[in-house]
């Protein structure tokens, strides 16, 4: 047989192409630690991937709580997670060393990005070079203190297992959702990452037993605080915060729908009923936690002659970016009662939206009118799940109103 270089040289091309595909195939499946850079600080969080089929798909993990995540996009050596109802993503390169490199971007603020990282493993949150010497779990009273000197009361509920720690930050206007880290010697590290908001603590136990520590939400905002035990303590009456003005006794409000049609709280389907308005937006992470409690619960008790009807306040002045946004929120929530644009994300303008509130202070707010249209009650803020025995308070009280309204004589 006479050796023929054009088939040889062929041949070696193959081989060469088959192990390069060979080395450019990438085991993305699994968990990961994965960390986003907020210059100072390192904000750890899990990220699990997972492949059906020809989808990807994800969890983001906060102690419990597994965030699930869609429609990733994995191209050749590199994968793009949007952020599931929120409007950011993470694009990253996939590197041959098995780690995932890359940034951060919330798309709909200005010059919001920030370096992304990831390795294949199920290390620490944060990684301690000590055994705890302190104990944080419990309730703490705690004051928060903003650059300007400004301060506010909150609530820190933790628990702890060696070096393991778990809880959040209650204050009056919400939660700062699922909390976990780890101790190292007398402190602590403690984060969350929902897809679009990054919560980062730091604590340390001083010599009288009280903590001191710094807050971080995101790259630029920062806070201080100071926590002691106070297993009494309470916040004000979140139904307290909001009321009516003088002269008012229900709303009267007018915004157009996700579809563009007019909806008003004169409409027929919520006359003669029992009506909450929800007061949300899609960037607000206390609004999904509610959310996620009112979509099925509408669904259970509609039958009672109960309507929900939510108002949008969104990220950008723009109709068609907040209809969008309301949607995809909608339908990875499973929510079929109605939402309405109804503005901007600022609480100033949304008080100017409802000339009948006081004020807004928060969002959410959700806000009970009884069978004869008359506001009721105004729930300011959520308590969400992750602070455990008040989240099911919250339960208790809603069901006991809502039952109280439905029961009352037209």
């Amino acid at each position: 047989m006479k050796f023929n270089p054009i088939i040889t040289l062929f041949s070696l091309i193959l081989l060469i192409s088959c192990q390069n595909e060979k080395e450019d195939t990438y085991d993305l499946e699994g968990k990961w630690r994965a960390e986003i850079d907020l210059s100072e600080d390192i904000l750890p969080f899990g990220l699990e991937i997972y492949q059906s089929g020809e989808k990807w798909s994800a969890f983001l993990i906060n102690g419990v709580e597994k965030l699930e995540i869609q429609d990733i996009t994995v191209q050749k050596d590199s994968i793009h997670i949007p952020m599931g109802v929120f409007d950011a993503t993470i694009h990253a390169q996939i590197q041959k060393g098995g780690e995932l490199v890359g940034k951060y971007v919330r798309n709909y603020s200005v010059d919001y990005v920030l370096p992304f990282h990831a390795s294949k493993n199920e290390a620490q949150r944060f990684p301690t070079n000590k055994a705890a010497e302190s104990n944080f779990s419990g309730k703490w009273k705690t004051v928060f203190q903003d650059k300007d000197g400004k301060t506010y009361n909150a609530i820190g509920i933790f628990k702890q297992e060696g070096n393991l720690i778990t809880g959040t930050f209650l204050t009056a206007l919400g939660d700062y959702r699922f909390l976990e880290g780890n101790v190292d010697g007398n402190q602590f590290y403690l984060s969350a990452f929902d897809g679009s908001h990054l919560f980062f603590f730091h604590g340390q136990a001083l010599e009288d037993g009280s903590i001191q520590g710094r807050f971080r939400s995101g790259p630029r905002y920062k806070e201080t605080f100071i926590a002691v035990r106070d297993e009494h303590f309470e916040l004000p009456d979140a139904g307290s915060l909001t009321f009516l003005k003088e002269g008012y006794e229900t709303l009267d409000f007018t915004f157009p729908d996700t579809d563009g049609i007019p909806v008003s709280l004169s409409d027929d389907r919520f006359q003669k009923k029992v009506v909450l308005v929800q007061l949300f937006g899609t960037w607000c992470p206390n609004c999904m936690d509610e959310t996620k409690y009112l979509a099925p619960w509408y669904e259970q008790n509609k039958g009672r002659g109960v309507e929900i009807v939510g108002l949008a306040f969104e990220s950008k002045p723009d109709f068609d970016y907040a209809s969008k946004r309301v949607k995809n929120a909608a339908e990875k929530l499973g929510v079929k009662y109605p939402f309405l644009i109804a503005g901007e994300s600022n609480k100033a303008k949304a008080a100017e939206a409802l000339p009948a509130l006081s004020s807004v202070v928060a969002f959410p707010t959700l806000i009970y009118l009884d069978r004869q249209g008359k506001v009721r009650h105004i729930h300011t803020g959520f308590n969400g799940p992750g602070t455990g025995g008040m989240y099911d308070r919250w339960i208790e009280e809603h069901e006991e109103l809502v039952n109280e309204l439905l029961g009352e004589k037209l």
